[in-house]
């Protein structure tokens, strides 16, 4: 995988497919966040906190950000 930060998010590159995917400043905080080596908790945790929403959204919406990488191969949970 090959990332480049811009200034929307982050645009990813799939070097085994050559399929390319953006994403916005939320999901390249999760993207981030994984990396980094944090739990699905902790990162809705952070951007609950950064965005004032509720910690339920923030679950959900790292959960789906997580899916999608996993199911594209992207990350491994």
């Amino acid at each position: 995988m090959i990332s480049t930060v811009t200034d929307d998010g982050t645009v990813l590159l799939n070097e085994r497919t050559g399929r390319y995917w953006q994403l916005n400043n939320t999901g390249a905080r999760v993207l981030q966040g994984l990396l980094d080596g944090r739990e699905a908790d902790g990162i809705a945790a952070a951007l609950a906190d950064r965005y004032g929403i509720a910690l339920q959204q923030a679950e959900r919406d790292v959960t789906a950000v997580i899916e999608r990488l996993s199911g594209a191969k992207l990350v491994i949970p």
